[in-house]
């Protein structure tokens, strides 16, 4: 009977681990899209609130209109600065995310080589094994053949 991989709990945990820092590192990514998708909407809206700001001031606008554009356009600047830093640590926390992910990985790997490297050695021992067998059967067939020859001459 083979012997079981001795670290094969170890290995069971690393994949664990390894798996749960893939989930994680999937929802970082999810989430850093979406805070760069916030902030391409709130680019895209700024845009499109300047242009009518232009086109309102090209009809001519009153002063308190004008203040009214001017108070919203930085508000709106106000929320793209504040998108900016949430997509930066979004960024940040995608990075370690990543780091996390390859050092998990990195560290499965070096046991499954050590895994297969057992199943390696288990299946070398079990072919001597079977080869070991195989030739004594064959010298105890040659040698009843030799002992049969013998006794009929």
């Amino acid at each position: 009977m083979p012997q079981p991989f001795s670290l094969q709990p170890l290995l069971d945990v690393m994949q664990d681990r390894a798996d749960d820092a893939t989930r994680k590192l999937g929802k970082l990514i999810a989430a850093e899209q979406s805070q760069r998708s916030r902030l391409e909407m709130l680019e895209q809206y700024r845009s499109e609130y300047a242009q009518r700001l232009r086109d309102a001031t090209m009809q001519g606008v009153t002063r308190f209109v004008l203040l009214n554009y001017q108070d919203f356009l930085a508000r709106i600047d106000e929320a793209i600065t504040q998108q900016r830093l949430a997509v930066e640590n979004s960024e940040l926390s995608t990075k370690a995310g990543k780091d996390h992910w390859q050092d998990q990985n990195k560290k499965l790997k070096a046991i499954d080589t050590l895994s297969l490297r057992h199943d390696a050695r288990v299946r070398h021992q079990e072919n001597r094994q079977d080869q070991k067998l195989q030739d004594e059967f064959s010298s105890r067939k040659y040698s009843i053949k030799d002992n049969q020859d013998d006794i009929d001459s």
